[in-house]
């Protein structure tokens, strides 16, 4: 029997899962690593921490699902976008890899501007400079540790870090590349003229495929530490948000996927390259050969839930220990017994800065309307739907740009709560759609690797063979009213406190 490999190189962890052809799970493993954060707006991984988790969950993939590893077709990479990896001319890593949520390149966003050109930056990467992305966190090196950029001669996503200690090739494909700023995402390939005016060489990048396509194999030193057979195809895969879209059947116009996973994304395929002059969502090139996605993303959406998990919710904590449960379904039902509104709290979900629609490194979160007569359940209410406010803020710009929305499908560690589900579905005025696999990145990064080794034709045939409609969440007429009321008073409060933002941001930075 064939099977395929789909790992995921996420921020909490990277996560390992077999599928058979049919893209069902045999077995997964999930190893964690830490977040590292040495100053307020500062995210930083270790490479390293990645590849040992990658080879540790891969060899206890092999171990669990008792399948002989010959039998594995392919092998499929997603990972984080955006982190940038340097290397030294042996192959080392120089420094941690600053992630994707890091906000300290304000500076180097305004430089490559200048560089480039507002206008031109836009036209080449479909993109604003932003402080997320991979150029600015190079500049930033460039700019800010100069004896360890003077030694450089990679520059890596984290997950071609991984398929760099997997197969030894340096490369990369276009979804993922597309978050760097440095590709040409009209063109599917590297810009050239932004690389010179930034200074940088193409040889620190890897060659670019498309997701499909196989780049490299298995090596035996890898194959060693994993149990994977040397040899073993390994195909482009994709950044995790193409990879989950893939994974969620968003392979076609129309579909439009809403994750929340410790960002928060709303994805839509797209035919053409569409381009939001204004730059609050992001064009990027698709998984799917020939094709483009927009992507509008809120920085703190699961990351919200999981901060106030950690800080006040001990008790929910260890109560689910006892119980054998996740603590967020505790969390779940002490939220639902508040209604919409969450007795007038509104919460703003900028712990990291904010992405779509703002653009701002310095905005934080929020509690607005926090009074004595609030508890902990009006606290939880209110994060979960200032997330969703946040994603709404997406999709209406999504639909702004003309882009049909048919079906909506939820996914990441959000879209398992029925609760957080429905909200979108009465926010958004809209079906929310779970699908048969909850594996997302991994699955997407499967199915691709599943074309590239010739058992499926098409990435669309892919998702057919492997995905369906499991659950339909309708919105309640009477609550999106309310919603949208507070979804306005949502809206306005940022623009309250945008100046207000900035004189905390000049305050701390002292």
């Amino acid at each position: 029997m064939a099977y395929l490999l789909g790992v995921d190189i996420g921020t909490s962890g990277t996560k390992t899962v077999l599928f058979d052809v049919h893209g069902r799970t045999v077995a997964s493993d999930m190893q964690e690593y830490p977040l590292y954060q040495p100053k307020n707006g500062w995210a930083e991984q270790d490479p390293e921490d990645w590849w040992r988790a990658t080879h540790v969950s891969a060899s206890n993939v092999l171990r669990k699902s008792g399948v002989d590893a010959k039998e594995i077709k392919g092998i499929g990479l997603s990972g984080q976008m955006h982190g940038l990896v340097l290397l030294d001319r042996e192959g080392k890593v120089l420094r941690k890899s600053i992630i994707w949520c890091d906000q300290r390149t304000t500076a180097e966003c305004a430089e490559i501007t200048e560089k480039v050109g507002a206008k031109r930056l836009i036209e080449i990467t479909a993109n604003p400079a932003l402080t997320g992305f991979t150029a600015s966190k190079a500049m930033w090196v460039k700019n800010n540790e100069p004896e360890i950029f003077d030694k450089v001669a990679r520059i890596l996503l984290p997950k071609d870090y991984i398929r760099y200690k997997l197969t030894g090739e340096f490369a990369t494909e276009v979804s993922d590349a597309s978050g760097m700023q440095f590709l040409d995402v009209p063109k599917r390939r590297w810009s050239g003229e932004v690389l010179q005016k930034l200074g940088l060489r193409e040889d620190m990048l890897g060659k670019v495929y498309e997701s499909f396509e196989v780049s490299g194999t298995v090596h035996r030193e890898a194959a060693a530490l994993t149990g994977l057979v040397p040899g073993t195809p390994v195909v482009g895969g994709g950044g995790d948000q193409a990879a989950g879209a893939v994974g969620n059947g968003i392979v076609r116009a129309g579909v439009i996927s809403s994750t929340i996973g410790t960002s928060g994304v709303v994805f839509a395929h797209s035919d053409t390259v569409t381009i939001d002059p204004n730059g609050r969502v992001h064009t990027f090139c698709h998984a799917v050969p020939n094709t483009w996605h927009i992507m509008g993303v809120t920085q703190g959406a699961g990351l919200s839930l999981q901060w106030f998990r950690n800080q006040f919710c001990r008790d929910e904590m260890s109560t689910a220990a006892a119980m054998g449960v996740d603590p967020y379904q505790l969390m779940d039902k002490e939220a639902a017994q508040v209604g919409p509104g969450a007795n007038g709290l509104v919460y703003l979900p900028y712990l990291m800065g904010e992405r779509t629609p703002h653009l701002d490194a310095d905005c934080r979160g929020v509690f607005f309307g926090l009074s004595s007569t609030h508890t902990k359940r009006d606290m939880l209410r209110a994060i979960m739907e200032g997330v969703v406010f946040s994603l709404r803020d997406c999709l209406e710009i999504i639909k702004a740009l003309g882009v049909p929305v048919g079906e909506v499908r939820a996914s990441g560690g959000g879209g398992k709560s029925p609760l957080w589900r429905q909200m979108q579905a009465d926010i958004f005025g809209t079906e929310i759609q779970t699908v048969n696999s909850s594996e997302g990145p991994a699955l997407g990064a499967a199915l691709l690797a599943g074309v590239g080794t010739g058992m499926y034709k098409s990435v669309p045939e892919a998702c057919d063979n492997a995905i369906g409609v499991l659950t339909r969440q309708s919105g309640d007429a009477a609550v999106k009213p309310i919603y949208d009321g507070y979804y306005k008073l949502y809206n306005n409060l940022y623009k309250s406190l945008a100046s207000d933002f900035k004189a905390l941001a000049a305050l701390t930075h002292q």
